[in-house]
């Protein structure tokens, strides 16, 4: 699972006008899950379920 910023970076994500995280196959915005154990989030593109990690 890469990060979002590599994904950022890859042109695999984008950010739309309102500066939200998108992926860029399904154009979707993602959606995050917290887990409280975890230092980081983890982003789910809900059309094609790719996941990114998003550091704080």
């Amino acid at each position: 699972m890469k990060s979002t910023r590599k994904g950022l970076r890859e042109d695999a994500l984008y950010k739309d006008n309102y500066e939200r995280i998108a992926c860029s196959e399904c154009e979707e915005t993602l959606k995050r899950e917290n887990d409280p154990d975890e230092v980081y989030a983890v982003r789910t593109c809900p059309n094609c379920g790719k996941q990114w990690k998003e550091l704080p």
